[in-house]
């Protein structure tokens, strides 16, 4: 392995994150152009974008053989999305959790959380599985722009209508092509050169691509992400940092994960680390939010320094497993963080009964 292999791996995140930047500019103008609502805009093509990389990157593992990084980075991404994402925005400033992400898309999250771990027991994500989850992506989808029509809010309404400016110039058009396929052409190189310096990277230090793909390549498909939800903290949408996470979440494993399995000619093969340790983490992450939208439907900053804890330990647990796994403290981190965990929920379950009954007694 050279020096050419981490430039070409930074190289490969700068093309994945400027692509996916250029493919929302064009496909929106575009999109615009040709009479698109701006609901509709927002709601697919600008969600699409910031899951693009995942998507790019998957797809391009899964033709290439290299299962093991397509399950890596949906799973890895979902878990540096609420751990890492959502405990930097709410450091800057605590995030307000709608109600519907409480009463409907966290527990979507969860199930579909859920639904990844049964379909992964025999050992592989098939085709009809990825089936049923890219067809539950666009149900999702469906059903968002539905309820999005009956939105009565001004501030959410403001919102969508910046994705419907339009301009009927031929220059203008041109260029908003253009930005599309440059993007798209960014996404596609990006993605081949994150996974085949990932590959050699593996190889090099002995780790298995798993790893990787849990780890240096899900941190960079999750920049978007990151630069999305940052940037609503900054600005005080603190609402719109929340449900950028959770939405990437539901679609990374319904169309991400679903689409790559189901276009693979042998589906995803799901190693049994990865059923054992990594899939129970992203289900017992989705199901941490819970318990902390619920309370006062905010993340507060005590509790964004608890997320990060978390991913800092996890990250940790993972670099020490894959460069040795026989050193005596790596054996103590799962006996150390699962009660710290349990003591955690109970934390938190406790204080959203207390919440339940300070709001029943508040009531007339």
């Amino acid at each position: 392995m050279t020096i050419s292999t981490f430039v070409f791996l930074a190289l490969g995140l700068v093309l994945l994150v400027a692509g996916a930047e250029f493919l929302v500019k064009g496909a929106s103008k575009l999109a615009a152009t040709f009479g698109v609502s701006p609901l509709i805009i927002g709601l697919t093509v600008v969600a699409f974008g910031t899951s693009a990389p995942e998507l790019a990157v998957s797809l391009t593992a899964s033709f290439q053989g290299d299962a093991d990084i397509a399950l890596g980075n949906v799973v890895g991404s979902n878990i540096c999305n609420v751990l890492l994402i959502l405990g930097v925005a709410s450091l800057i400033t605590p995030l307000k959790v709608a109600q519907q992400l409480v009463r409907l898309d966290v527990p979507i999250m969860i199930g579909v959380s859920v639904l990844v771990l049964l379909f992964g027991l025999d050992g592989e994500i098939s085709r009809s599985d990825g089936v049923i989850l890219f067809v539950g992506g666009l149900a999702y989808t469906a059903f968002l722009l539905y309820q999005s029509q009956q939105e009565k809010d001004q501030n959410v309404q403001n919102e969508y209508a910046k994705f419907g400016d339009r301009s009927l110039s031929v220059t203008d058009t041109a260029i908003n092509a253009g930005l599309f396929i440059v993007g798209t052409t960014m996404l596609v190189s990006g993605s081949q050169m994150l996974v085949k310096s990932a590959v050699d990277i593996a190889e090099f230090f002995g780790a298995s691509p798993l790893i990787i793909g849990l780890t240096v390549i899900a941190f960079g498909t999750s920049l978007p992400e990151l630069a999305t939800s940052v940037m609503a903290s900054i600005r005080g949408e603190r609402d719109i940092a929340v449900g950028n996470v959770i939405g990437s979440n539901i679609f990374n494993i319904l169309v991400v994960l679903g689409l790559t399995s189901a276009v693979s000619r042998a589906g995803v093969r799901v190693t049994t680390s990865a059923i054992v340790f990594d899939i129970p983490v992203m289900v017992a992450v989705a199901i941490m939010c819970l318990p902390i939208f619920f309370t006062d439907n905010e993340v507060s900053r005590r509790e964004g320094i608890l997320l990060l804890s978390y991913y800092v330990l996890y990250i940790g647990y993972l670099v020490a497993n894959a460069t040795n796994p026989d050193a005596v403290w790596v054996g103590w981190i799962g006996p150390v963080i699962i009660p710290l965990t349990l003591l955690m929920v109970g934390l938190l379950g406790w204080r959203t009964w207390s919440a339940v009954r300070r709001r029943k007694s508040l009531k007339p």
